[in-house]
């Protein structure tokens, strides 16, 4: 007996030096429910267990956020309306405190997506319509805003979602030359040619693509390998596949992500792939409430695998961790973070029964401490 207890406690000390621990920040709506600001969690990828770290409070509304390549500062959008702002973070990746360093106004009503690179904070900002570019100093603080660009175009929405522009992504290319940008009310893509050292030209037009008229085009995602793009749509759900080369997307394929007798309200949201390149993901809100699984071929083709309930109400961000072993979606009006168990082989999902309680999570972020 004493045998068989040392040898469970040296299999679970193993176990334990094995797991890798990442951190995992949470953003949310601070004025839509519980939530007090920057939530930081240790996650295990052995074991799907976190536990808070840190807190950022006093934070208003920080939606989405983005981490610098050197893990040593967090950039928060401030979604508020007219006073809308930009916040940049010191961050200890180590106890997980994250402390303020500066903030500057947006430059257009509601960011609702960031990115960051060694130079610059960019910005969509979706109510305003427009791109703001911001520079990044050696402290981590933000410059007066380089550069903003205004959309003016508007679409075909009935329910007048496309009356005017509402910028909803900037992402860097694979090959970091080009940013790409998404349009839901203007139904177009962008893709501008990315001068990092600019001082006040950092972003110059390079091709407009338009899409499918009325179906509101939100988030993109590239595989790992940088061939193909996929870009999910809100009003619709559905998904179009690229090929991607030099800063231009040429359409392959047009997928939906519900059946044809889905009558409710779909609300694509959130769209990424696995690490290895061979699943695509995609989170629907409205009355679908699901996680959509996609097989990618070889040609970039998506082939259906399942769609799975996202145990809760309005997933509208989800996050592959970094083992590649889960995918945990938050819930924007359940307040929580469902964890489920990833199958490699076959790309579908289980719920593991692993919860994060948290108010009004709306994205999630993985960092190596």
């Amino acid at each position: 007996m004493k045998k068989l207890f040392f040898f469970i406690v040296a299999i679970l000390f193993v176990a334990n030096a094995n797991a890798q621990h990442y951190n995992l920040l949470v953003g949310t709506y601070t004025n839509k429910g519980n939530s007090e600001g920057i939530y930081v969690y240790d996650f295990n990828t052995l074991t799907a267990e976190t536990k808070l770290k840190a807190v950022a409070k006093n934070v208003v509304n920080p939606s989405y956020l983005a981490i610098s390549k050197d893990k040593k500062f967090v950039y928060s959008v401030n979604e508020d309306g007219k006073n809308s702002g930009v916040s940049s973070f010191k961050f200890n990746s180590t106890s997980g405190d994250l402390t303020f360093i500066n903030k500057k106004a947006s430059e257009g009503a509601d960011p609702c997506y960031i990115s960051v690179d060694d130079k610059n904070v960019i910005l969509a900002n979706y109510s305003g319509g427009t791109i703001s570019v911001f520079g990044r100093h050696a402290d981590g603080s933000l410059s007066d805003a380089k550069q903003v660009i205004k959309h003016t175009g508007k679409s075909i929405d009935p329910q007048k979602r496309q009356e005017s522009a509402h910028v909803h992504m900037v992402q860097f290319t694979p090959d970091k030359k080009y940013l790409i940008s998404n349009d839901l009310g203007e139904d177009q893509i962008y893709s501008y040619n990315y001068n990092p050292n600019s001082a006040n030209k950092v972003l110059s037009i390079k091709t407009v693509i338009k899409t499918n008229a009325g179906t509101g085009p939100r988030h993109l995602t590239f595989s790992p390998n940088g061939r193909f793009a996929y870009l999910v749509h809100e009003f619709n759900g559905s998904i179009t596949a690229f090929v991607y080369a030099n800063g231009n997307l040429k359409k392959i394929q047009e997928i939906a992500t519900t059946g044809k007798d889905f009558a409710g309200k779909i609300d694509g949201a959130d769209i990424h792939v696995s690490a290895d390149g061979k699943f695509l993901y995609e989170s629907n809100r409205g009355d679908a409430n699901t996680i959509n699984v996609f097989a990618i071929l070889p040609t970039g083709i998506l082939r259906f695998v399942e769609s799975v309930s996202s145990l809760g109400k309005g997933p509208r961000n989800f996050s592959i961790d970094p083992s590649g072993k889960f995918v945990l979606v938050a819930h924007q009006y359940t307040n929580d973070v469902v964890i489920f168990n990833r199958n490699s082989i076959t790309g579908k999902l289980t719920d593991s029964g692993k919860r994060i309680n948290v108010g009004v999570p709306v994205c999630l972020l993985f960092s190596k401490p």
